[in-house]
């Protein structure tokens, strides 16, 4: 007994192919312009069904439709035999026969497929064994000593499935949509985003400057007397260790103008025992394009910056906290 038909013995698992297989694979094949082609249709597909059967039973979900080897012009242009995992990604499902040592794999596939399975077609087409499958290919001789068994899979492709939600899971991470603070939400009280009033930050010791700031609400008159109220909130912006791990209070303040346009004043105060801000320290304010179009920095005696302006309604910027490489940013509609 050679090698080979040891470990397909001991390795391999042998399926049933169904009529309804049959007549599907058989149907493709008609489709084909050549004999040749024809006969290579059929084997793929058989392979493909095989392979889509035995997940089946193991309880993973594939999709044919959205298959390479479902689609007729795929079928005719190319040599395809894939296999779509639900969540996951393709697999490649390449048949031999029954006594091949080796399995073709096209060159066109390698690096594109979660995995490589070799399926052994019986001449009668009545049973097919999975013999096993790679994790990579780098030639177009896939010989078998180099598979993995096939009750193997399942578990491989769960554990590449995590793996796939982690990457994702990080590169959202890195590119989170930002979240945009309505300012006119503020008028009628409703914050978010960890934005809090001024009374509610000053009644924490460990944020409570030396200094008090004024009221939360501040009544403000027109040239014709009529009273206008600018609201103030703030947020506590941790740069960490760039601060000397001293916070600091992000303030922003807002009123309406005569002209319907919203004024902005934005503060940035130490916190704590903290009387002045540490040097350098910069508030920045940039249009809805990312351009630079107000800025600030601290010097050793400032106890706190400023920056005022004044916008219409539905306008959007962005507000820069930095100090040195770090910066935290916050962004806002008017």
């Amino acid at each position: 007994m050679s090698r080979f038909a040891y470990e397909r013995e001991n390795f391999s698992l042998s399926l049933p192919i169904s009529q309804s297989a049959r007549t599907t694979a058989q149907i493709f094949a008609k489709q084909q312009p050549t004999s040749e082609k024809a006969e290579k249709v059929l084997l793929n597909t058989l392979s493909v069904l095989t392979v889509n059967y035995y997940l089946d039973l193991m309880g993973v979900a594939t999709n044919l439709d959205v298959s390479d080897s479902w689609n007729p012009v795929m079928r005719l242009c190319t040599d395809v035999s894939d296999l779509e995992v639900v969540g996951i990604g393709r697999l490649e499902c390449r048949p031999i026969n029954t006594v091949g040592d080796s399995c073709y794999i096209p060159a066109e596939t390698w690096g594109e497929r979660v995995a490589y399975i070799v399926v052994a077609i019986d001449e009668t087409l009545l049973e097919a064994q999975l013999l096993g499958f790679s994790t990579s290919v780098e030639t177009e001789e896939l010989t078998l000593n180099q598979l993995q068994p096939i009750e193997e899979l399942p578990a491989y492709l769960e554990q590449y499935k995590q793996a796939k939600k982690k990457i994702t899971q990080d590169i959202k991470q890195k590119i989170q949509i930002p979240v945009v603070v309505n300012l006119s939400n503020w008028f009628a009280g409703t914050l978010a985003n960890g934005w809090q009033t001024i009374e509610s930050i000053l009644s924490q010791p460990e944020f409570r400057p030396l200094y008090l700031f004024r009221s939360t609400e501040l009544a403000l008159t027109n040239r014709d007397g009529e009273t206008m109220t600018a609201t103030r909130c703030g947020k506590i912006i941790d740069l960490g260790i760039q601060i000397a791990n001293q916070p600091v209070i992000l303030v922003v303040e807002i009123n309406t103008q005569e002209n319907h346009k919203t004024n902005v004043r934005l503060q940035l105060h130490p916190t704590g025992t903290q009387i002045y801000l540490q040097s350098r320290v910069t508030l920045t304010v940039l249009d809805e394009s990312g351009n630079v179009f107000l800025e600030a920095q601290s010097r050793s005696a400032d106890n706190y910056i400023q920056l005022q302006f004044s916008g219409n309604s539905g306008e959007r910027f962005s507000v820069k906290v930095g100090l040195d490489d770090a910066s935290i940013s916050e962004h806002f509609v008017i």
